[in-house]
């Protein structure tokens, strides 16, 4: 990597970080939508409703239901990560690390 880098564009740093007093982007402009929408279902749905939901589910699960399982079971605990794609990830990780420790060092 060259040290005369360009001088900063639009309010970033060398690196393309945003220097302070310049906010970034314009974001993700569905985010105003979905927040609409989030906020008429939890209007439209009660407490007692999402209660009776999870009571449901819940039954279904201790009747030997396994879709009704995984979906109790992910929500109160989280989803398990699977073993063989956490490796492969990680892998890739300490590559791309080992990658970028040699491009500094030379």
């Amino acid at each position: 990597m060259s040290d005369s880098l360009p001088a900063p564009v639009s309010g970033r740093d060398s690196t393309g970080r945003f220097l302070p007093g310049h906010p970034g982007g314009p974001g993700n402009p569905h985010v105003a939508q979905v927040a609409r929408l989030r906020s008429a279902m939890l209007r439209a749905v009660s407490e007692d409703q999402i209660q009776a939901v999870v009571s449901k589910l819940l039954e279904l699960a201790l009747r030997g239901n396994v879709p009704a399982s995984r979906e109790i079971l992910d929500r109160c605990l989280g989803r398990a990560a699977d073993a063989a794609d956490f490796l492969e990830r990680l892998e890739r990780l300490e590559a791309l690390l080992a990658a970028a420790a040699i491009r500094r060092v030379s």
